[in-house]
């Protein structure tokens, strides 16, 4: 199938890429299936993770079909482009149409891009992940491919200004081994094996990032457990709550 829109979008962001001159290093492409259906996962600690996720890809010469919410697709900018690339709405009043669609996708052989933790985790560490990507991969019987990108919050993350200088920033994307989701197991315990495959991927991005704060200002961007002021989960939560 032609992809009119898609293609042209992929060249745009790669010349963004070189204009910033962004250090992007990923690694484990190979695990993404050549050909047929599988469910990406993926961490979401930024607005343009989708962007890296399916820069993956790639290299196998495979395109994502993302589920974003549903807001994005009547943006008067996006949401022409979202729907030129066949990225999937979601409404989570109505969660069941995105379902289905998503299912026809991979069915047809797509992949399909899913971040489980449904929004943008402001303490930068990996929130509790929802059963549907795994329960996508079991009822049409096809693979979840985890991964976990880094960095991308210093570029454009909730609560901070958008970064969109020439700042040699470093992006680390790793992609790890398929999870099998076979049909006769219950969803709850794929998933919970899914985000330790995905946690591990992000300690392994964290480790080989090749830079630290350049000082106390510049703290920010690193999870407390690391040395860094981001918000811990606990006062995540308390400042949603209140």
């Amino acid at each position: 199938m032609a992809e009119f829109v898609y293609r042209p979008v992929i060249g745009f962001a790669r010349t963004l890429f070189k204009v910033w001159d962004l250090k992007i290093d990923c690694r484990g492409s190979e695990n993404i299936p050549r050909s047929g259906g599988a469910v990406l996962v993926s961490n979401h600690i930024s607005y343009l993770d989708f962007v890296f996720d399916g820069l993956a890809a790639l290299p196998q010469k495979r395109l994502v079909r993302f589920m974003a919410k549903e807001s994005v697709f009547r943006h008067k900018v996006s949401g022409p482009l979202m729907r030129g690339m066949k990225h999937i709405p979601v409404d989570r009043k109505q969660g069941e149409a995105a379902y289905a669609h998503a299912l026809d996708s991979l069915r047809s052989g797509e992949i399909v891009g899913v971040f489980p933790e449904a929004t943008i985790s402001q303490s930068f560490t990996l929130k509790s992940f929802k059963s549907g990507a795994a329960r996508l991969a079991q009822e049409a019987g096809v693979p979840l491919i985890p991964m976990a990108v880094w960095g991308t919050q210093r570029l454009w993350t909730k609560g901070h200004p958008r970064n969109f200088k020439r700042s040699h920033i470093p992006v680390t994307i790793r992609v790890g081994e398929p999870v099998e989701a076979p049909r006769d197991q219950y969803a709850g315990a794929i998933t919970r094996r899914l985000r330790e495959r995905v946690q591990e991927l992000l300690e392994a991005a964290q480790r080989a990032y090749p830079v630290r704060p350049k000082g106390q200002d510049d703290t920010w961007w690193m999870p407390a457990h690391l040395g860094g002021t981001a918000p811990t989960p606990d006062q995540v939560r308390a400042a949603e709550s209140g």
